[in-house]
């Protein structure tokens, strides 16, 4: 007999996450390594449990072999319950047939099933690839407070950004009384952070409707919130004014990363109050080099560095040959990078060798924002040969021979 829940909490975590190119061909964008020890999806994951929500469903779809494996039972984040715990959900066949997920709210309508199982007063319906830190339980008990049908977290952006969000318009207790999708001229400055909290009996009858409307796109933002608002329901917005960023393009990876080596922008990653889990691998602390030098960066466990670094962030069994440098970089796990190589400005993948002599990327000729510069990156698994050059703002998808040069 399961125990009913006052709230259980459903990730999507079946993106694509095509703006990511290369980092994402064999990868959902929630299994993709951030920040020195972390997979994206850790945040949420490690979100719910802090919040003390103990029933989870991840619902996957896009390429999820390694993000189902680097879940596994949940245990990393004390989510191995009996009576709850993490539960992977992906597409599966039913009387209707196989098919894809046709947007997020058919996700969650397809699941109706496994939420009935716990009969929940609430369902928090969150995304798998953002990177913050929320106590989802004050955001339930606003929910509750003010005897909402949906409440949905906003975030105050500057005026001159709205127009790139959902803006959530609100009377003076919060309650929405209108949304607008990327408005060309935005009332308010409130953006959704697509962190929901439904009651239940609401939603579940909201998604049957959906489904049962071919002209539907089957999608929260787009059909499900303006409907139950054209409909009246008691729609509340809820305020966080944390660090939050949508990692969907190369250029806000990188700049979250580096983020993370500036200590009033971040994250605090080392609060054991709300601490961030992740399953990483056991392994010897970092060596550093007579004649090493490290200065601004984070490094992993099992890290050999015996070249320059500046500014840079490598995951766990990274290695730096003499003489090499890497400066405003991201080296993740398993990367080797030659004697004498350079890498500025870029995203190094797994398991991705570069051989001596070679230079990935560079900084901005003009001082600039690397993001219009271009941010170089390697996909996993990949060789740059010896003396090879990769300018700045190359995606890479397959091997480099030695001293050939690679353009954008």
């Amino acid at each position: 007999m399961r125990t009913k829940k006052e709230c259980i909490a459903m990730i999507l975590a079946g993106g694509q996450g095509s703006r990511l190119g290369v980092l994402t061909k064999k990868n959902a964008k929630p299994a993709v390594p951030f920040g020195g020890k972390y997979r994206i999806i850790d945040f949420t994951l490690s979100n719910c449990v802090n919040s003390g929500f103990d029933t989870v469903g991840v619902l996957t779809q896009y390429q999820p072999l390694e993000l189902n494996e680097y879940i596994g039972t949940g245990q990393t984040w004390d989510l191995d319950r009996i009576d709850g715990g993490v539960h992977v959900l992906p597409p599966y066949q039913s009387t209707g047939g196989a098919n894809w997920y046709n947007g997020t709210a058919d996700a969650i309508y397809r699941n109706i099933d496994f939420i009935d199982r716990y009969q929940p007063d609430n369902v928090a319906v969150l995304s798998g690839d953002h990177i913050y830190k929320m106590d989802y339980s004050k955001m339930l008990s606003a929910h509750i407070k003010n005897s909402a049908d949906c409440t949905i977290a906003v975030l105050e952006v500057e005026m001159n950004e709205a127009s790139r969000f959902g803006i959530m318009n609100t009377r003076d207790d919060g309650s929405i009384y209108e949304f607008e999708e990327k408005p060309k001229h935005p009332k308010s400055n409130k953006a959704s952070m697509g962190v929901y909290i439904f009651r239940w009996d609401k939603l579940r009858s909201w998604l049957i409707s959906d489904h049962e409307d071919e002209s539907s796109s089957n999608d929260f933002g787009k059909n499900i919130i303006p409907k139950m608002l054209a409909a009246g329901e008691r729609m509340f917005a809820y305020p966080f004014s944390g660090y939050w960023k949508d990692v969907g393009t190369i250029e806000s990876l990188w700049d979250a990363n580096m983020d993370l080596l500036n200590p009033r922008l971040a994250l605090n990653l080392s609060d054991p109050v709300w601490t961030v889990y992740s399953r990483s691998p056991v392994l010897p602390p970092m060596y550093v080099g007579e004649g090493a030098r490290v200065t601004n960066s984070s490094c992993g466990d099992g890290c050999k560095i015996e070249g320059n670094l500046d500014f840079a962030v490598l995951f766990h069994d990274v290695t730096v040959g003499k003489g090499a440098t890497v400066e405003y970089s991201i080296l993740m796990p398993g990367a080797r990078i030659g004697e004498g190589a350079t890498v500025r400005y870029a995203i190094i993948g797994e398991n991705v060798t570069v051989e001596a002599g070679a230079s990935v990327g560079s900084p901005p000729t003009d001082g600039g924002d690397p993001a219009k510069w271009g941010v170089a990156v390697i996909g996993n698994s990949l060789t740059v040969g010896e003396d090879a050059e990769v300018k700045a703002g190359a995606m890479v998808g397959e091997d480099i021979a030695a001293r050939e040069c690679v353009s954008p």
